[in-house]
């Protein structure tokens, strides 16, 4: 059974019913009943007022429905009390969305961060009104510690969460590391952010063709994927899928996925996906940037500035649902700012290519290169970082490249070539004066 209280109650922000109804269909949950009412004011004990209650037993009893899902955030008494007087199951908006990432996890690194999530989320809620949890432990070998039943629960709680942590430690300096290496080699990293059920998944099919699992519902895509993409005008970067945001996205989810949501703070370009064709985008995109911000407290340690100076481009995606032909919008300094496409029908890739290296090549070199037979190594590095746009040899066999890349990688990789060149040179020199003693 469901339900959705309506209004403003207590500051909090009303809910959504219709995205409560993908989120109880992405749970795969049977909905017997749906009852939506005004919530002017919150009771302590059971959040809603006596008469409700009476009237959610009694669809609860007609119905013979055996879970109550709430969609607000209730306190772990309120969620005792209710339990106590409908005698079921109930789950709030939080625990909902915990239980559909423990679905979708498949990654190893995934399903840790979901079990850190659930533990912290169920640690203020171990007393649910069982009589058991409140006695001490009796009987032979059983009578030494003399701690109570939920003392007990509590402590292999703490024990299991410190230990996850410490293996989401570990998953987080791999991260880091390969985020070292990644700047060392001057690769840039594009990550793929918005709300849940906007297309990111088919996007980033559509854009490496990496057939990773996209469907018509909330948090389809929870493990990121990262693929290494070349463009031409650009070069090689590395794409990443993340998972989607909601509203009010738990704060534990956010503490749990704190690798896997880094990669979206530390990318050097966002690509914030738009459903264009929903009603309520801009109320989403409003609360994409909150969740950013949010992340961006607890990744960095530090207070939200209000604006996040990270580049990022708007990607109006499902444009054909609206008529609206692919095209580039530019703001006042004629940079990309939003590209309206379509993932689903290969529409306006190309637009967004050619945005995404506007925005992360700000100053290109375009110049024609003469390369010697000996210089095989430094030929195979231009191509492995598509910079050749076209090659041709002269009658000497001397390769000529038009190249085009970043004028910071051309620098400092001519650079390391002549270094290398007069490395080997002395060391032939010496080679010479060696011979000549002997």
């Amino acid at each position: 059974m469901l339900v959705h209280p309506c209004g403003v109650a207590n500051g909090a922000l009303q809910e959504d019913p219709d995205e409560f109804r993908e989120l109880v269909r992405a749970a795969q949950v049977e909905q017997v009943a749906f009852l939506l009412f005004t919530a002017t004011a919150v009771s302590p004990r059971y959040f809603v007022g006596s008469g409700k209650l009476e009237e959610i037993r009694q669809q609860i009893l007609a119905q013979d429905a055996n879970l109550l899902l709430v969609n607000c955030v209730l306190t772990p008494s309120q969620e005792r009390n209710l339990e106590e007087k409908l005698e079921c199951r109930v789950v709030d908006r939080t625990g909902l969305i915990l239980d559909i990432f423990a679905q979708r996890a498949r990654t190893h690194e995934g399903k840790l961060q979901v079990e850190l999530a659930q533990l912290n989320h169920i640690s203020t809620r171990l007393v649910r009104g069982w009589g058991h949890l409140k006695r001490q432990k009796g009987g032979l070998g059983l009578r030494g510690p003399g701690e109570t039943q939920l003392e007990t629960d509590r402590r292999l709680l703490r024990a299991r969460i410190q230990m996850l942590e410490k293996r989401l430690d570990k998953v987080r300096s791999q991260r880091a590391l390969t985020r070292r290496a990644r700047q060392r080699a001057q690769t840039p990293l594009v990550s793929l952010v918005g709300y849940t059920n906007a297309g990111k998944s088919t996007l980033f099919n559509a854009l490496s063709q990496a057939g990773v699992y996209a469907a018509d519902q909330l948090f389809a895509t929870l493990d990121p994927t990262l693929r290494r993409l070349v463009i031409d005008g650009l070069g090689p970067f590395i794409l990443a899928d993340t998972v989607g945001f909601i509203r009010h996205l738990p704060h534990n989810l956010v503490r749990a996925f704190h690798a896997t949501l880094e990669e979206s703070i530390r990318a050097d370009l966002l690509l914030h996906v738009v459903d264009c064709a929903c009603e309520d985008r801009m109320e989403m995109m409003k609360q994409v940037r909150t969740v950013l911000a949010e992340v961006d407290e607890e990744i960095r340690g530090q207070a939200p500035t209000g604006e996040r100076h990270q580049l990022q481009l708007e990607v109006f995606n499902k444009a054909d649902l609206l008529g609206i032909s692919p095209r580039i919008e530019r703001d006042d300094q004629q940079r990309p700012c939003r590209v309206w496409m379509s993932a689903q029908e290969n529409q306006g890739l190309d637009l967004l290519q050619q945005a995404i290296a506007e925005l992360l090549t700000t100053d290109l070199v375009h110049e024609q290169v003469f390369l010697l037979p000996h210089q095989g190594r430094l030929r195979s590095r231009l191509y492995r970082l598509g910079a050749v746009q076209e090659e041709s040899f002269d009658e000497q066999g001397v390769s000529v490249l038009n190249v085009r890349m970043p004028r910071q990688d051309f620098i400092r990789m001519f650079a390391q070539e002549e270094q290398g060149e007069q490395g080997e040179q002395g060391e032939q020199q010496s080679g010479h004066k060696h011979q000549a003693r002997r």
